[in-house]
């Protein structure tokens, strides 16, 4: 059952706070962020997804502003939920009406959190933070116009809608800036023979679980850990190793390997595999997969396989060939993202290598799903200017950026060039982006192993960046209104009553 907010105002929380009297700053930044956030119309749409029977569960609004604290902050699961219970400011933005010294949850009630709310559902969660920004600018834009149709007050960007009705037949409008990146997970570079090793370490450990109802009754079946051990010892200590020396020492693991994948077959018909934990029985399932694999590029000579495993506790990750400067090859997600006026769209999360290219007809469309029309500009990498995306952007009317296909144009000019340099220069927002998630966040390395919870620590990742940017925005209006204020009066003590005089003209 799903617990609701009792107060959406929270007035009596500013009202004796401290016994010292004091009370908080309404400008403080975790205040201004809970208003950036449409908490009434996230808990009204996932309020579906908790059951009405049993004990009632954590709010909505907790859970997912606990994430957006975590990640935004930096923090570990345990030290999030101290920061809570010391922090009145954080209680606050999770909708708190009273200061309490109680922690909020259980210690591992995040992962179940990062489990419920998908990458999907924060997906649709960032866009209602967008959508709900953006009508607010479209209605102070018509409130100068004097339209008050309840058409236009629909958000552009929830599903199934359209901005308004002009927009629907007008020209194309705004610039998408599309790029994608590797998320790295927490893994140490896999190698075959490290691999390989660990898979020989894991089914020793399997073998020991299955035979102790043995024990006392027959002998145990030979694994040869301690030789297994040493040879691979002699073999990581080498600095540099032949291929004569890669092709031992694989040999000798690939046949370990197999050995106890036997005696864990053998020992699964005297007894029962339901002696395995679930984490033993998935883990035996990996090291099967990975010793075909393995076998497979053995002896073949081969070092491409599909669905190649990379990590035995993280079956999910593939190896993403992205062929940057400091890491030809990455291990983790690869994600397509979309800048649209600083905000930045989570278009595609996936853990298989692709094609980004492909997936430009894909990130117009949802484009054109959020706003009711296409984009006027795309401003894209040089992988995404093929024929086939020339051909699609001419035929909907959307400039794309860069140079024309062939031969390249020596002498450009002067407009072609300023236009291309202004091109670039828009376009290294979304470099921007990747560098504020990678540096400052946590996109620089996964530390979950679940993927339905490293997609939700990605897509709670956008959510704070345009967070960050809304929270910009409104600071910086404040002081532009307090300058141009300051400004006025300045120029009305300095003319006196002919300024008055031009003010009410």
């Amino acid at each position: 059952m799903i617990k609701k907010s009792n107060n959406p105002e929270q007035i009596s929380f500013f009202d004796n706070f401290f016994t010292c009297n004091r009370n908080l700053d309404p400008n403080n930044r975790w205040i201004i962020l809970s208003k950036l956030i449409p908490w009434d119309e996230i808990e009204e749409k996932y309020s579906k997804l908790f059951s009405d029977v049993g004990a009632p569960g954590k709010a909505i609004r907790v859970a997912v502003g606990s994430l957006i604290i975590k990640e935004r902050m930096g923090l570990t699961d345990d030290e999030t939920r101290d920061q809570i219970t010391e922090n009145p400011y954080l209680q606050y933005f999770l909708g708190y009406d009273q200061y309490t010294t109680k922690p909020p949850y259980d210690q591992s009630s995040l992962t179940h959190f990062r489990k419920r709310f998908t990458a999907g559902i924060m997906n649709e969660i960032n866009e209602m933070i967008c959508s709900s920004e953006k009508a607010k600018v479209l209605n102070k834009s018509e409130s100068k116009d004097g339209g008050d149709d309840d058409d236009n007050l629909k958000h552009p960007g929830s599903r199934g809608e359209k901005s308004d009705s002009k927009q629907t037949n007008e020209e194309n409008e705004g610039t998408l800036i599309l790029d994608a990146t590797c998320v790295p997970a927490d893994i140490h570079y896999p190698t075959d023979i490290t691999l390989l090793n660990d898979a020989r370490e894991l089914t020793e450990e399997i073998i020991d679980t299955l035979f102790e109802p043995f024990v006392g009754q027959q002998k145990k079946p030979r694994d040869y850990r301690k030789r297994a051990r040493k040879q691979f010892l002699s073999y990581i200590k080498k600095r540099k190793h032949s291929h004569k020396d890669i092709r031992k020492a694989l040999r000798q693991q690939l046949g370990y390997v197999g050995r106890n994948l036997k005696t864990i077959i053998q020992l699964g018909t005297q007894w029962d595999l339901t002696l395995l934990s679930r984490e033993q029985y998935k883990k035996l399932l990996v090291i099967q997969e990975l010793y075909r694999q393995q076998r497979y590029m053995y002896v073949n000579k081969t070092h491409n396989v599909e669905d190649r495993i990379v990590s035995i506790h993280q079956p999910h990750i593939r190896p993403i060939v992205r062929g940057k400067a400091n890491a030809e090859v990455e291990f983790g997600a690869k994600i397509s993202i979309g800048v649209i006026n600083g905000l930045t769209y989570l278009d595609i999360l996936s853990f298989d290598n692709y094609n980004e290219s492909k997936l430009l007809e894909q990130a117009v469309m949802e484009y054109r799903r959020r706003f009711g029309h296409y984009p006027e500009t795309i401003l894209a990498d040089q992988i995404y200017r093929n024929r086939d995306n020339r051909r699609f952007c001419k035929s909907n009317g959307i400039r794309l950026n860069g140079p024309k296909l062939g031969r390249p144009v020596l002498n450009l000019s002067e407009g072609e060039q300023a236009e291309n340099h202004i091109d670039e220069g828009k376009r290294n927002q979304v470099e921007g982006k990747f560098g504020e998630a990678k540096r400052k966040y946590g996109l620089n390395r996964i530390l979950t192993r679940l993927p339905e919870t490293s997609g939700c620590i990605i897509a709670v990742n956008c959510i704070v960046m345009n967070l960050e940017h809304l929270l910009r925005k409104f600071i910086f209006s404040i002081f532009n209104v307090r300058f141009i204020l300051k400004k006025i009066y300045f120029e009305y003590f300095i003319f006196g009553a002919e300024y008055e005089k031009l003010i009410i003209q």
